[in-house]
């Protein structure tokens, strides 16, 4: 099968598909513009954080499979897709310990303000009777919103550093939440004001885009931590801000609203330039080797079992 491999995808799984006898073309600089005449005659798109909108699918006739490689798919049409007769499968699960390993280190990196230590040191200045202040994590309360796999995964090591779990069972799921061990909370807002420590783990879709708004930081405890490794535009951005500023909430982002393709090279965050309690990384949550290795493999299934059955593992339109 002719494949088109549009985003950065390991060499050594790339020489897999060869070997099972498919077509590979590899172009990690592809976009939404260049994508339309690079897909002419290829069966298979895989992608992970290119975006595939309904204009690029609607000239696509040769397309038959869309693969993301990693879990959330908010980057393509997918009912677009659907109406073209184009599958779309992801790999879900695969980068869950990752996304939860960097949760956890933006929660312990804010509490312990360790990039401003780290800052501190390299200009010199010693200033242990500042930085020696610090809440712990021991006995707190961590608010888990969304408890699929890497909610789940956040769980676990929560557990190990002591903390009590809260998760948000929306749509009467509060039985599945407490058979994990998690104490269930099915109202958004009282969570927000129970925990010391928030972290969202949802898809964005039309229910879940800027659900994390003024009302809910209004919600929150003085001075408590978000964490957000799951998509940026379930945040509304002013109101964070504002929650940084005013109520002393500790803020932890690897996504963004309206954040830059992972081939620029610049990215304007001008609203939290300045904010003493933001720390941010580069929408890196699955970026490990491990994980990468992980969703890689997944892709290959599913193009394996495509190619052989004509079935589509993980199909998700």
């Amino acid at each position: 099968m002719n494949i088109l491999i549009a985003d950065k995808f390991p060499p050594r799984w790339t020489d897999v598909l060869t070997q099972q006898g498919h077509r590979i073309t590899y172009d990690p600089a592809l976009d939404e513009k260049t994508l339309p005449t690079a897909l002419v005659g290829q069966e298979i798109l895989i992608v992970r954080s290119t975006k595939v909108p309904a204009c690029v699918i609607e000239t696509a006739h040769d397309l038959k499979l869309i693969i993301r490689a990693g879990a959330g798919t908010n980057t393509i049409d997918t009912a677009c897709a659907a109406q073209k007769g184009v599958a779309v499968c992801n790999c879900p699960g695969t980068n869950s310990v990752a996304v939860a390993e960097l949760t956890m280190g933006l929660v312990l990196a804010l509490d312990r303000r360790i990039v401003h230590n780290t800052l501190d040191l390299r200009q010199g200045v010693w200033n242990k009777n500042e930085y020696g202040k610090a809440k712990g994590l021991f006995g707190r309360t961590i608010g888990i919103i969304g408890l699929g796999a890497i909610g789940q995964e956040v769980a676990k090591r929560a557990r190990a550093f002591g903390m009590n779990i809260l998760g948000y069972a929306p749509n009467g799921r509060a039985e599945k939440v407490r058979a994990l061990g998690i104490t269930p909370i099915e109202n958004l807002y009282e969570l927000a004001a129970q925990a010391d420590v928030i972290t969202i783990h949802l898809p964005e879709n039309a229910e879940t885009k800027g659900l994390f708004d003024q009302k809910f930081f209004d919600a929150m405890k003085p001075g408590a931590i978000f964490v957000n490794a799951a998509r940026g535009g379930l945040v509304v951005t002013s109101a964070l801000c504002q929650a940084i500023q005013n109520k002393g909430i500790k803020a932890g982002l690897d996504v963004y609203e309206n954040e830059p393709k992972a081939t620029d090279k610049a990215f304007d965050y001008s609203p939290y330039i300045g904010a003493e309690n933001f720390y941010g990384t580069h929408h890196i949550g699955a970026s490990t080797e491990q994980a990468q290795d992980a969703v890689a493999e997944c892709v290959v299934k599913i193009v394996k079992e495509y190619a052989t059955n004509g079935r589509f593992l993980h199909r998700v339109n």
